[in-house]
């Protein structure tokens, strides 16, 4: 047996910057063959199409994919029949966009309908660089973005990327990246730091062994070296000369073996040079971070303290000066006093030095909110750690965790006697949400003292804040021309509000609310919107519809008509026409193709049956006529006289009279057969 299939093919193009892919376009199918159509959508350059599905009824077998295609032309399925439900939005990812349909190899063919129109595309957002930032002016093509690098770091690549207009956009080139740099000269310096370098990949592994910064102020000024961070292997070396020759003053020398400056050093003229000298130049684990300022003879210098801020009541720094210090929230000042004061006329500086701003390991916090990190944060915590913090507070929102598979944090609910525990972590976490039943509340932390066998973790961010003790969400208002249900007579945690439109109008917006445990509701309340349009009525099968209004508003017509061979039964235009109150609706039902013949037949059987009602009507009508005209006009006026009907005198009769019947009785006289009888 060979099986043979006919199809017919379609192939459609379209280049308009918005319009509809119809199924109703397609031609009709013969008997036993099946429909194949592909419909391409490909518009300007830096444009994409938009489709978004309106209608859409396939039967089993039936295929209807979305494709597009990626920057190199390869194939992309966007979405098939499994995943298409109405009012779906697909966008292509360059300025093509095809559909393929297949109808079922039973023949039958199924509904769709889709809009399309264009957008503009644009390049992706350009990853930010590690120690950098990047500000992008436009996504479109001709549009922008602007990388700079944190203080200390240089860019390696161009500092402005334009979006290039392509099929798909794309930057002009790839994104830069900030290194710390081994060596270099800084002249007119004033404010900045200087780095260990940044580790090299592959061969390139084993360079900046040895490096060298030449940093120079401005005239008449010197430098302040504050070293904000060192951690050196133990064949690292790092030397801070107070001059640029070989025999200046040594500021400071690790190989020494002294206490580290962490105050700061301070130059005694306009140039520091700075050596750093190891044996394992691509380590993770070490490294340096020195941060420098020029200040004027007669002023002190400029204080810092990371993790914090401050203000001052000279912005010059001169003599008098006083300065206080705040930290960041979660850090506590550390090693110094929080405020300090420049003096000596002569040769001014600061009467203390700087404190510092440290994530603590622990402790009673009383304030309705604020933030608790990881100890050391935002360096990483150190082995060994065993700290414990107390709140008050009902909703603890964790953002960062990245700890050690043997390191953890638990938080427990509830005060010393009654408590239990609301969760344990260990290693990394994605964010979440958590509340307490009391307004007592624990967090430890506890990190292995061989930490350095497994690596080192992150930390951890944990922001917390006190919340009203009515476990209700706010109620929310009614909605104009709708109604509200609840499902909790109070609006605990978990209740939801469903709201519902009155009859001719569309909820626009979330249909059910659910209070979370913030006691705040997770979306904005929806509304009611006026239906202004009808629903589609559908299809006429062997037929062909115009619709003067592809959105089916009020006061859209559709004119169907039959294809060739068929006749139209009913009405061949629909409107739609608006009702107050209710829903838009269609003038008249949906008309009917049928066989030119067998609408023939039913018309001659029609004709037939009324010819003959008509002929038996006018019989009776003259039967009843003749008889009317008899009995009002020839029973009385007439000379004919018809036997029976009236008494006919014997005396008349003059001749033999022969009956059929052998007797006639009549009168009580009986009269024999063959008896002649004489008046």
């Amino acid at each position: 047996t060979i099986l043979v299939e006919q199809f017919t093919r379609v192939l459609v193009n379209f280049t308009d910057p918005e319009g509809y892919i119809d199924s109703s376009d397609d031609p009709p199918l013969p008997e036993g063959a099946f429909l194949q159509c592909t419909y391409t959508v490909t518009v300007y350059m830096g444009y994409g199409v938009e489709l978004q599905v309106k209608s859409v009824n396939l039967s089993e077998g039936e295929q209807l994919s979305i494709r597009g295609v990626d920057e190199a032309g390869a194939l992309l399925v966007l979405a098939n029949q499994t995943l298409l439900v109405e009012g779906q939005v697909i966008r292509s990812p360059t300025n093509t966009l095809s559909v393929f349909y297949r109808s079922s190899p039973e023949g039958g063919v199924g509904i769709f309908q889709l809009h399309y129109q264009i957008f503009r595309l644009s390049c992706a957002l350009p990853r930010r660089p590690h120690f950098g930032e990047v500000s992008v002016k436009d996504l479109h093509p001709g549009g922008t973005a602007h990388f700079q690098c944190h203080m200390g770091y240089h860019l390696q690549g161009d500092a402005t990327l334009t979006c290039l207009n392509a099929s798909l956009p794309v930057w002009s080139q790839h994104e830069p990246s900030c290194r710390a740099l081994c060596g270099g000269v800084v002249k007119n310096a004033t404010v900045g730091r200087v780095l260990s370098p940044s580790p090299h990949p592959g061969s390139n592994s084993t360079l900046d062994r040895s490096c060298s910064w030449s940093l120079e102020a401005p005239n008449g000024q010197r430098l302040h070296l504050h070293l904000e961070r060192m951690v050196l292997g133990l064949t690292d070396r790092l030397v801070l000369w107070s001059g640029l020759d070989a025999g200046s003053v040594v500021l400071f020398d690790s190989g020494r073996g002294g206490p580290i400056p962490f105050e700061g050093v301070i130059s005694e003229g306009p140039a520091v040079r700075v050596q750093f000298i190891t044996d394992q130049p691509n380590s993770h684990n070490t490294g340096f971070n020195i941060r420098y300022e020029a200040f004027e003879k007669g002023h002190c210098y400029e204080p810092y303290i990371q993790n914090g801020n401050f203000s001052t009541t000279d912005p010059t720094y001169g003599v008098g000066t006083v300065v206080q210090f705040t930290c960041d929230p979660g850090h506590s000042l550390e090693q110094g006093p929080p405020v300090i004061e420049c003096i000596n006329t002569r040769d001014p500086y600061w009467n203390d030095t700087e404190p510092l701003c440290k994530a603590l390991c622990g402790g009673d916090l009383p304030g309705p909110s604020g933030v608790i990190l990881s100890p050391n944060w935002p360096e990483w915590y150190g082995e060994g750690e065993d700290c414990s913090w107390r709140i008050h507070v009902v909703l603890l929102e964790h953002s960062v965790l990245t700890t050690t598979a043997n390191d953890m944090l638990t938080i427990l609910d509830g005060d010393e006697v009654t408590t239990h525990i609301l969760g344990q972590f260990v290693g990394g976490t994605s964010p979440f949400k958590m509340s307490s039943s009391t307004p007592d509340l624990t967090i430890t932390f506890h990190s292995d003292p061989a930490g350095l066998v497994f690596g080192k973790g992150e930390g951890f961010i944990i922001n917390y804040m006190e919340v009203s003790h009515n476990d209700s969400c706010p109620d929310l208002p009614e909605i104009q021309n709708g109604w509200k249900t609840t499902s909790h007579v109070a609006l605990v945690r978990g209740a939801h509000i469903t709201y519902q439109c009155d009859p001719g109008y569309d909820l626009v917006g979330s249909e059910t609310l659910t209070c979370q445990v913030d006691l705040s509701w997770n979306t904005q309340p929806p509304f009611c919107e006026k239906i202004m349009y009808c629903t589609d009525p559908g299809h006429v099968e062997h037929s062909t519809r115009t619709l003067s209004d592809p959105k089916l508003l009020v006061g859209t017509t559709i004119q169907y008509s039959c294809i060739p061979g068929y006749i139209l039964q009913g009405g061949a235009t629909l409107t739609c026409y608006g009702r107050e109150p209710g829903t838009p609706v269609w003038t008249s039902r949906l008309p009917h193709c049928v066989l030119a013949e067998a609408a023939a037949d039913s018309s001659f059987d029609g004709g037939s049956m009324a010819l003959a009602i008509f002929i038996l009507v006018l019989l009776v009508s003259v039967l009843l006529g003749g008889a009317y005209i008899y009995v009002t006009r020839c029973r009385y006026h007439s000379n004919l006289r018809l036997p029976l009907m009236y008494p006919h005198p014997y005396s008349q009769i003059t001749v033999e009279t022969e009956f059929d019947n052998p007797l006639y009785e009549t009168g009580g006289v009986r009269i024999s057969q063959n008896t002649s009888v004489t008046t």
